[in-house]
């Protein structure tokens, strides 16, 4: 299997919360996509890198903003979900995350 392509730290740490979130359920999103068509390869891959994109959305937490600790907790807590969905292949939790991160990439799109 090829390995995915890392993101771009710098630019990813200029990215507003709501892309960077919006990121993420896209990687979420294709993970659950691969595992119901039966593409453990193709699902391994999303799933990587919807990994390296929350641990850089962790990393670059901009601490300090009112209510940012809290959407920190719950970034944390829906990167544990979903590597306990993968884990377990079930795609009922990674569809319910996808659909909750398409929130988020509505209002990205409603805030360009």
């Amino acid at each position: 299997m090829e390995l995915p392509v890392k993101p771009d730290e710098t630019r990813w740490s200029s990215m507003s919360f709501m892309d960077q979130m919006a990121n993420i359920g896209s990687e979420v999103g294709r993970t659950a996509k691969w595992i119901s068509k039966g593409k453990p390869s193709m699902a391994e891959g999303a799933f990587i890198r919807a990994l390296d994109l929350f641990d850089l959305t962790i990393k670059y937490a901009r601490l300090g903003k009112e209510g940012r600790e809290s959407a920190l907790l719950e970034l944390c807590r829906s990167r544990e979900l979903f590597a306990g969905a993968y884990l377990e292949k079930d795609c009922g939790t990674l569809h319910w995350l996808d659909s909750y991160f398409g929130h988020f990439a509505i209002s990205s799109r409603l805030g360009r």
